[in-house]
C-alpha cells in the first residue's frame, strides 16, 4: 500500500497514545459499532478498494476500522492541511496497518503528493470531504477515474462542486452525497459545527463569549448552530445572509440580521460558514473592529480575504498558537485564527463522536450500497437511500435507550386516503 515513513509517523509511542484516543471516541459510536458486528459476519466490502480523503482524527480512524472489518483495503489521506491528529494518524500506521498518508501543517505541494499517494493504491470506491481526492483523479487521472465504481462526499461545499461537475459532464462516476442525509446534517452540521467551532475558539483565545457581539457569517445548517451555540453561552449574536428566506428565519430565531459592513463594526467575534469565497471580503476590512477575533468554519480558506488582509496590514505576527495578529495602517489589530481554516478541526479536535457516529454510519453504508449498485447508476450526484438514513437514526434512537410510536394500520390508511373529511 506504500511506505509512510517519510511521513514521520512510524513513532510507536505516539502510536500507542493515539489508539487510546481512537478507542475512548469508539465507546461513544453504537452505530457504527452494530455495522461492525455485522460486516465482520457477511464482508460486503470484500476484496474491495477505498480511498479516503477525511479530516484524519479518532472518529475518521473508526470508521476506516468498519470498512476494514467488512473486508475493504482501506488507505486514507487528509481533506485539510491542518486537520490532522498526528498521533492518530500513526496509530492508523502502526496499530491498525491502515496505510495513512497524512501529517499536520503541511504545505500545499505535499497535500497533493499525499492525495496522488492515496491514488496511486487504484482504489474502486473514493470517500471524500471536500472533493479534493475526486476532482484530483478527474483532472489528473480522468483514465482512472472512469474505472471507479463509485464514491461518496462528506460535506456540503464537496457536493456543490460535485454538482457543478455533474452539470458540467466532468463526472465519471456515480457519488453519494451524503451530506445530504437527514442523520448527517441535521445533526452534523448543526449541533456538531455548532459546538466543535465554539470548542475551537475557546481553545485557541480563552476568551469570554458571554456579553460579546458574535457575527456568524452564513445561517445554514452550520450558521443556525453555531448561532444557537454562541447564544446560549451569552452573546448577542448578529446574523450576516444573502438569502432572503434564511434571514427572516435568523430574525425570527430572535438574532440581529444585518449586512457585513455594519456588522464588522461591531463584532467581537466573526465566524464564517457560507462555503463561498471572501464572506468577509476586502471592502469589510477597514470596518472591522479593534481587536476582532476572525475565524472560518467552512471547509476551505477562502471565506475570509486572507490576501487583502495582508495587503491592508502594516505587520503581522503569530503572537500564541493558532492565532496571528495584523496591524492595520490606523493602529487596530485583527486577529485570524488557524490561518482561516476550519477553525474546528485546526484549533480543535473537531466534531463530537456522537454526531459523527451517524455521519460515518452513512458514509460505510453508502460504500456497501455502491457496490450492490454496480453497473446500475450512471454518473451524478445521488442521495443517500432514505432505508440507509432511516436506519441509521433507528440505530441511534436504540443507542439511547428510545422507542417511538408505530402508525397502526388505520393510520397508514386515513394518511393515503383523500375521502375523509370535515
Amino acid at each position: 500500500m506504500g511506505e509512510c515513513s517519510y511521513l514521520r509517523l512510524t513513532d510507536e509511542d505516539m502510536g500507542r497514545n493515539g489508539a487510546e484516543r481512537i478507542e475512548w471516541a469508539w465507546r461513544k459510536m453504537p452505530v457504527l459499532q452494530q455495522v461492525r458486528d455485522e460486516w465482520e459476519r457477511t464482508q460486503p466490502l470484500s476484496g474491495v478498494k477505498i480511498a479516503a480523503c477525511l479530516h484524519i482524527s479518532a472518529k475518521t480512524a473508526n470508521l476506516a476500522r468498519v470498512l476494514k472489518a467488512g473486508g475493504a483495503e482501506v488507505v486514507l489521506c487528509a481533506s485539510n492541511p491542518l486537520s490532522t491528529q498526528d498521533d492518530i494518524a500513526a496509530a492508523l500506521n502502526v496499530v491498525y496497518g491502515i496505510p495513512t498518508f497524512a501529517r499536520r501543517g503541511v504545505d500545499h505541494e505535499t497535500y497533493y503528493h499525499q492525495i496522488n499517494a492515496t491514488l496511486d493504491t487504484g482504489p474502486d470506491l473514493t470517500i471524500d470531504d471536500g472533493a479534493d481526492l475526486v476532482t484530483t483523479l478527474h483532472r489528473e487521472r480522468p483514465e482512472q477515474a472512469r474505472r471507479v465504481i463509485g464514491g461518496s462526499e462528506e460535506t456540503t461545499t464537496g457536493v456543490v462542486r460535485l454538482r457543478s461537475m455533474a452539470r458540467d459532464g466532468a463526472l465519471y462516476y456515480p457519488v453519494v452525497a451524503v451530506n445530504d442525509a437527514m442523520t448527517k446534517h441535521l445533526f452534523d452540521n448543526r449541533y456538531g459545527t455548532g459546538q466543535s467551532s465554539l470548542d475551537g475558539i475557546l481553545r485557541a483565545t480563552n476568551y469570554l463569549i458571554a456579553g460579546s457581539v458574535f457575527v456568524v457569517v452564513g445561517y445554514g445548517w452550520c450558521g443556525r448552530g453555531i448561532a444557537a451555540r454562541a447564544r446560549g453561552l451569552g452573546a448577542r449574536v448578529i446574523v450576516v445572509e444573502v438569502d432572503p428566506f434564511k434571514a427572516l428565519e435568523a430574525v425570527m430565531d430572535g438574532h440581529e440580521v444585518t449586512n457585513m459592513k455594519e456588522a464588522a463594526g461591531k463584532a467581537d467575534f466573526i465566524v464564517t460558514a457560507t462555503g463561498d469565497v471572501h464572506a468577509v471580503g476586502r471592502e469589510h476590512i477597514p470596518y472591522l473592529k479593534d481587536g476582532v477575533i476572525l475565524s472560518n468554519a467552512g471547509h476551505f480558506n477562502v471565506e475570509i480575504d486572507i490576501p487583502a488582509l495582508e495587503e491592508q496590514a502594516r505587520s503581522r505576527r503569530l503572537v500564541k498558537k493558532d492565532v496571528e495578529e495584523f496591524t492595520m495602517q490606523d493602529g487596530r489589530r485583527v486577529y485570524l485564527l488557524a490561518e482561516g481554516r476550519l477553525v474546528n478541526l485546526a484549533c480543535g479536535e473537531g466534531h463530537p463522536v456522537e454526531v459523527m457516529d451517524m455521519s460515518f454510519a452513512n458514509q460505510a453504508l453508502s460504500a456497501a450500497w455502491l457496490i450492490t449498485q454496480q453497473g446500475k447508476l450512471s454518473p451524478g450526484v445521488y442521495r443517500v437511500p432514505r432505508e440507509i438514513d432511516e436506519r441509521v437514526a433507528r440505530l441511534k434512537l436504540a443507542a439511547y435507550g428510545i422507542e417511538i410510536e408505530e402508525l397502526t394500520a388505520e393510520q397508514k390508511e386515513y394518511l393515503a386516503s383523500w375521502q375523509a373529511g370535515t
